[in-house]
């Protein structure tokens, strides 16, 4: 059975490729008349690289910042969707939401950066060296203009402002691009599901003698998702759950479902516990599991959220950005453009709760009421899945539109350079919500009676026969009419943000003067951003929190920023055995919310016999609350929670808050870059990093507040409300500022570029060799009363969880018609969640292998990528493993031609 499914997904990526060669070969030929010589770009050279780890551009100047670059293939290895799927693939990142590992929630299949594990928000994002509207969901960017992605892994607020704490992804478009390329690819599942098609295209030429240029790209993609969570291996209706008998509080274990809800309804008090509904209003035993704690059980015919949630979400996306540039003597003056939009709609999962009926509901059968009424009972309560009537189905669309305009030039023979820019973007983004429950129309439809005609009808329906009410029947599966459905799940939560960012800046560059040791360079400059968030629509159910779970809220607030920075680097020694620099940055920002904060950053490089580079620096960075952070009124989501030997079903509720103050980061990097003479091509860099952060602005995951709350926090236990009988139902992790957050490690990288002529005459081709790692030593969250360590813990509920090591080490020979790589990537193991009692707590190490190939054809390229080709399975997780592969073996074909 197996192997018919596996050929089918096979059968499928090759039809579709097909189809996808087809349509660039008749693209060619339609536009074979525009056609000019071009080959395919050869990686950058990334020693001749300016990076953004300073603001200074002199030639050959090394910045005391960690930085790393991803060049051509490694942009192309695994033919990733997206920019942030690509640089999740590496170590320094803890991978987070993107369209392959968001799972239920509404930042469905966006992708942002995390650099340390620190969150999001402390990674800045920077297009062509600006900030950009799209930097929370990189989606946005073409990966067909881009040239080169630069990081640094380092605090960098000095250079580039609030947000850097964790570093920055700085992407770079090739703003020198020639002809005309276009292409499709189309990728799916060794299991024959999570089918990917995409087409793109981009177009730059020069005008007016080489002194104008401009480009354009595009892309459409459509993923089709993966519904079916059971479809694979340990990622279904797995679970935390507390067993009757031996040593561990826990296990986390297959097949957990509830215990307390059942699809036809299942009585949970009185004389008649125990006993669920047949289709047509008849009672029969509950099938329970084989356990049973608090809420949930193992096996048994009940329900799990967990197997309702799409195990990768669909959705399809189009961007595009154009940009036009023109020289003026010594001025370039530029201005660019983008669009992007990204949407979908698919089930999210059923409603469910449980809900309490009078005992003379007239849909009870006079068997059952009499039942109830002999034992003395007024009420029964009834839990109940929905799963017949529908899941509740989330709907988005994300658009961005930016534009910005420049220049950069230079005076004085050049010894000086300018650049200044402004730039307007706007996202808005739609969210809703159909088929779930609004509470005051249940409450009524539930409080069915009759009427004097013997109809089964509202109670308001006897004072006010106009009413729209109509009876809802839940006992049984199927069995409620169509009028009463609509009534109870009819409404429809909708809402709509726009965020605006406004930016400016100017900056001068230049060596004023020299030294013994050689020209002194300075930066500096001013920048300014104004950024807000509005509501534009809001549907009047949820603005009165009308709905059973999903309430959207206003968000309005916004905040500006002026900033002045300056940077100097001074050599002190230019000897043979020894080129020794110092660096040194300062910005002062003033926030409308806050008041005026600094940062800094001081470094040293020495450079010994052009072979060894030693490095340090010293930063203090910051970042103030963001958007979301500062005035959020209301986020939901859903967890499972484990106290005092058994879990619960949760509801959480988030939320930003105005007085945030801003967080202030303490880093220190030191390392070296070994460049032996003796063996030219030959890099090597080992850099420990340490990374102190106060006042950090997080929002806990539910656990934590649990499990904060038993240490002794009251603060944490007054965010928990809890039924009359002490269970936890809902938590509130609303944005503060926490005691203390402390990360270090170390980062290796290794490559080795070996053109084959230099092994033989006759030998064609160039060897490339790369190795990336990362260990977390620690992950330090002190939230004022204890601190807890995350660095080794693995499992998908914990916040800030990370794996001690990742890693990936590649192989590509590349040559004027063939390219091969393989690629092998290592996520570490190590608990589940070391602060829990689980008795399965260690989770072992994952190895990935990746294969890739490219055949250069006159004008075209023809490539196949494999991704996991031995189909590791993930661990075991009760929600979606972010730092593992869950989809499985993964294929993808395209072709692409240039004129």
């Amino acid at each position: 059975m197996e192997r018919r499914i596996e050929d089918t997904g096979f059968r499928r990526l090759l039809m579709a490729g097909s189809a996808g060669a087809a349509l660039v070969l008749s693209l060619a030929t339609a536009q074979v008349a525009m056609a000019q010589d071009s080959t395919p770009a050869a990686d950058d050279d990334a020693g001749s690289i300016v990076v953004t780890g300073s603001r200074i551009d002199r030639k050959g100047f090394d910045a005391p910042t960690p930085t790393t670059v991803v060049g051509e293939s490694e942009l192309r290895q695994g033919a990733r969707p997206s920019i942030a799927q690509v640089l999740n693939d590496l170590p320094q990142f803890r991978a987070t939401q993107s369209p392959a590992s968001t799972v239920a929630n509404t930042n469905s299949s966006s992708s942002a950066m995390d650099l340390r594990g620190l969150g999001v928000t402390r990674t800045l994002t920077l297009l062509n060296n600006r900030r950009f509207t799209g930097s929370s969901d990189l989606n946005t960017v073409p990966q067909g203009l881009v040239k080169r992605v630069e990081i640094v892994t380092g605090g960098a607020s000095a250079a580039w402002g609030s947000g850097a704490i964790g570093g920055v992804v700085n992407i770079m478009l090739d703003d020198d691009l020639e002809g005309l390329t276009i292409g499709a690819q189309n990728g799916v599942s060794s299991r024959g599901d999570g089918y990917r098609y995409s087409f793109d295209g981009t177009f730059g030429t020069h005008f007016a003698d080489g002194r104008g240029h401009f480009m354009i790209g595009a892309e459409y993609q459509n993923d089709e998702g993966i519904l079916d969570r059971n479809s694979r291996k340990n990622v279904g209706s797995a679970n935390l759950f507390s067993p009757t008998t031996g040593d561990h509080d826990y296990i986390l274990v297959r097949d957990v479902n509830s215990s307390t809800t059942s699809l036809g309804g299942l009585i949970t008090s009185g004389t008649l516990k125990g006993q669920t509904f047949n289709s047509d209003g008849t009672l029969r035993a509950f099938q329970y599991g084989s356990q049973i704690s608090g809420s949930t059980m193992v096996g048994g015919e009940g329900v799990a959220t967990n197997d309702e949630y799409a195990l990768t979400n669909p959705y399809q996306r189009v961007n595009s950005y154009a940009r036009a540039s023109f020289e003026v003597g010594d001025a370039t003056f530029w201005a660019d453009g983008s669009y992007s939009r990204i949407w979908a709609k698919y089930p999210f999962y059923a409603e469910n709760g449980t809900y309490t009926l009078s005992a003379s509901n007239p849909y009870l059968s006079q068997s059952i009421r009499d039942q109830l009424a002999a034992a003395g009972e007024t009420s029964i309560k009834v839990g109940r899945f929905f799963e017949d009537y529908g899941y509740r189905t989330f709907g988005y669309y994300r658009q961005n539109v930016e534009g910005a305009i420049g220049v950069d030039g230079s005076f004085a023979d050049g010894k000086w350079r300018y650049s200044a820019y402004y730039s307007h973007g706007e996202n808005r983004n739609m969210q809703s919500y159909d088929n779930q429950i609004t509470g005051a129309n249940l409450t009524a439809a539930l409080d069915a009676v009759t009427d004097s005609s013997g109809n089964i009808v509202c109670r308001t329906a006897l004072t006010d026969p106009t009413t729209a009410c109509r009876p809802l029947n839940i006992l049984g599966t199927g069995a409620a009419s169509q009028d009463a459905i609509d009534y109870v799940f009819g409404n429809v939560a909708r809402v709509v943000y726009t965020t605006k960012l406004d930016s400016a800046g100017a900056s001068l560059r230049g060596d004023p003067f020299s030294t013994w040791a050689g020209p002194v360079s300075v930066a500096f400059g001013a920048e300014a951003r104004w950024e807000e968030q509005v509501t534009n629509s809001l549907d009047a159910t949820s603005a009165a929190k009308g709905f059973s779970r999903f309430n959207f809220s206003p968000l309005d607030g916004g905040f500006n920023v002026q900033e002045a920075f300056g940077e100097v680097a001074i050599p002190l020694l230019d000897q043979p055995f020894s080129k020794l620099d110092i660096n040194g940055a300062a910005r002062y920002s003033r926030y409308s919310t806050s008041g005026g904060i600094w940062s800094w950053k001081l470094g040293v490089t020495d450079r010994i016999f052009d072979n060894l580079l030693l490095r340090v620096s010293r930063s203090r960075d910051i970042r103030s609350g963001s958007l979301a952070e500062l005035y959020t009124t209301t986020t939901t989501s859903f967890t499972t929670v484990a106290e005092n030997g058994s879990t619960y079903s949760i509801t959480r509720y988030g939320g930003g808050n105005a007085n945030l103050k801003p967080e202030i980061g303490s880093t220190l990097t030191a390392g070296a870059v070994f460049t032996p003479t003796f063996l030219p091509g030959f890099n090597l860099s080992v850099d420990y990093y340490n990374i102190k952060l106060k006042d950090a602005i997080t929002s806990l995951g539910a656990q934590d507040v649990i499990s904060g709350c038993a240490n002794g926090n009251t603060d944490l236990c007054s965010q928990i409300v809890r039924d009359t009988a002490g269970a936890p139902t809902t938590i509130y992790t609303t944005y503060i500022n926490l005691a203390e957050y402390k990360t270090a490690g170390v980062d290796i990288e290794a490559s080795y570029t070996l053109p084959l002529s230099k092994v033989s005459d006759g030998l064609g081709g160039t060897m490339r060799f790369r190795g990336l790692a990362t260990y977390v030593d620690k992950v330090l969250i002190n939230d004022g009363m204890t601190s807890v360590d995350r660095a080794g813990d693995v499992g998908d509920n914990v916040s800030f969880g990370t794996p001690h090591w990742r890693a990936t080490g590649s192989i590509n020979y590349s040559s004027q018609d063939v390219s091969v790589d393989a690629r092998v990537r290592y996520v570490g193991g190590g608990k589940f969640n070391h602060a829990l009692d689980i008795a399965n707590n260690d989770i072992a190490a994952r190895v990935y292998v990746d294969l890739g190939a490219q055949v250069n054809v006159d004008k075209f390229t023809l490539f196949a990528n494999v991704n996991n080709l031995f189909d590791r399975d993930p661990p075991l997780t009760t929600y979606g493993a972010i730092h593992y592969d869950t989809i499985g073996r993964y294929m993808t074909v395209g072709a692409k031609v240039r004129f």
